[in-house]
């Protein structure tokens, strides 16, 4: 039994993405909390999510979240109990 039309199953795929290739290239994210995620760098951009500029190997992308994304607290939190 089908589930989908087979024009919505070509639609509706799972993407996979070996994140251990040392060839592969990644996107950070970042969001309006100011979260960061790492993301395929061939892949568009989800909702609520904005590009920061750096697309680059993995340990390029990990060192840069290292210097950039210090405090792990979302923004709104940060706000609420910093006074930011």
């Amino acid at each position: 039994m089908r589930l989908l039309s087979p024009e919505l199953e070509d639609a509706v795929r799972t993407v996979s993405f070996d994140f251990d290739n040392p060839e592969a290239r990644f996107k950070v994210l970042v969001n309006d909390e100011e979260q960061y995620s790492l993301w395929p760098g061939d892949l568009p951009v989800p909702g609520g999510w904005a590009e920061t500029g750096v697309h680059a190997s993995k340990e390029e992308c990990d060192e840069y979240l290292r210097k950039t994304w210090t405090d792990m607290r979302p923004k709104s939190l940060r706000i609420a109990l910093d006074g930011e």
